[in-house]
């Protein structure tokens, strides 16, 4: 009988291996589609036969050995695979077609796996493209959890990725490690993947749950992968300083019952030092550099917010001030929201309500929740109890994440309360 612990880490092993598998026999066969079918299947076989046999010693090696004798065995059916017949028989010696010698070189497994990391995100993918197949890919998860992440079907979800493979195919983009120019060019939806992947999970946009704790977890063992790659690149540091200075408040961040709390009534005693530390030497010594990103200036208002002892102690003149330059360097409406909320911080609510009036000619942010449930906190701290009840309600009825609607709701209702 097999002992949930045996399971337990077989999965895990599975999971930390899959993407390792899939670059190093893509690597070789040089076709994405034919690759992770094979190291889908092999993984399939693993997660039978290792809880129950236990996990070989070479557990990789077994995963590389069995997907490419998938795709040996798919080759010799002509009938079923006569395009991945073509591309194997041009590619691969017949010798090599029945077992391939397991790779042992830890820098070229740690190569193929950011190399599939820069395929992904390709440019030419659209970024829900992007990000599911590299939560797919790189990250390991499977299709019906990546659906349940972003809370779709999984046939929707499974059709989206087998779009994006079929994009890349298209692209023609080679399996080898991107130049430096490649490189270059793709990094930036590289990062842009990763940011949105880490925000849905620290954030779900939807559900019962606050957190996705695997998702955000996985955008930042991706992003520590890219930055060990590029050590010296500034945005590459700061996207990692901001997710390790969000992600530290975590565990501060929900009650007891899941319930949402607020940055400022957050018990911060519960916040991770050690990710706190890691991240503000991080964004530090990016920012000595002198080329500043807006990452880094993410990053920079975050530390900010977790090296305050108290809530009150935050120093929101730094932060407006950091806002003005993110401000200057992007048009991203959530940016403006968050500016104006500083505003508010250190000149009045009344301000911060002024700047959030012109965001209401912004038609991204037309119907968005988090415009209504600003408005509201700043109508609060105004004196304007019922315009806030209306707008928290309004905000509450605009957000499909329950803790948040949950939140939205009690604010309204201890303001009515309060006006009886």
């Amino acid at each position: 009988m097999t002992s949930p612990s045996h399971s337990a880490t077989a999965e895990r092993l599975l999971r930390d291996l899959a993407p390792q598998v899939l670059g190093a026999v893509m690597r070789r066969f040089r076709d994405f589609g034919a690759a992770e079918d094979a190291v889908q299947e092999a993984l399939i076989a693993a997660a039978t036969q290792w809880p129950r046999e236990g996990v070989p010693d070479e557990p990789r090696a077994w995963l590389i050995h069995v997907a490419s004798r998938r795709i040996a065995d798919h080759v010799r059916s002509e009938a079923a695979r006569r395009r991945r017949e073509a591309i194997v028989v041009s590619l691969v010696p017949p010798e090599l077609q029945i077992a391939l010698a397991a790779d042992s070189d830890e820098a070229s497994l740690e190569d193929d796996t950011l190399t599939l990391l820069f395929m992904c995100c390709h440019p030419a993918l659209s970024a829900p493209s992007a990000i599911a197949l590299t939560l797919r890919a790189v990250g390991g998860l499977t299709t019906a959890e990546i659906a349940r992440a972003f809370l779709v079907p999984e046939a929707t979800m499974a059709q989206r990725i087998s779009r994006a493979k079929q994009s890349i195919k298209a692209s023609g983009v080679p399996f080898e490690r991107p130049t430096p120019e490649a490189r270059a060019e793709r990094l930036g939806a590289v990062l842009h993947v990763l940011y949105l992947i880490f925000n849905e999970g620290y954030t779900s946009s939807s559900g019962p749950a606050l957190h996705r704790d695997d998702l955000s977890g996985e955008a930042i063992r991706l992003t520590r992968a890219v930055q060990a790659l590029l050590p010296d690149d500034g945005e590459v540091a700061g996207l990692l300083a901001l997710m390790l200075l969000t992600d530290a408040r975590r565990a501060a961040r929900t009650g007891p019952l899941g319930e949402l709390i607020p940055l400022a009534e957050q018990d911060r005693r519960l916040w991770d030092q050690r990710a706190i530390a890691e991240g503000v030497a991080l964004v530090t010594a990016a920012l000595s550099r002198g080329s500043i990103g807006a990452y880094q200036v993410q990053a920079a208002i975050a530390a900010v917010h977790d090296e305050a002892a108290r809530a009150e102690d935050t120093d929101w003149p730094q932060i407006l001030a950091l806002y003005g330059v993110l401000m200057r360097m992007s048009d991203n409406p959530m940016v403006a929201l968050s500016h104006a909320i500083a505003t508010a911080m250190v000149h009045g609510p009344q301000a911060g309500l002024d700047l959030l009036n012109a965001l209401d000619a912004d038609a991204r942010l037309s119907g968005h929740h988090r415009l209504d449930a600003a408005r509201a906190h700043l109508l609060e701290r105004a004196g304007d109890r019922e315009a806030a009840i209306a707008h928290y309600r309004r905000a509450a009825s605009r957000t499909t994440s329950i803790p948040e609607q949950n939140y939205l709701t009690t604010q309204a209702a201890r303001l009515n309360d309060a006006l009886k």
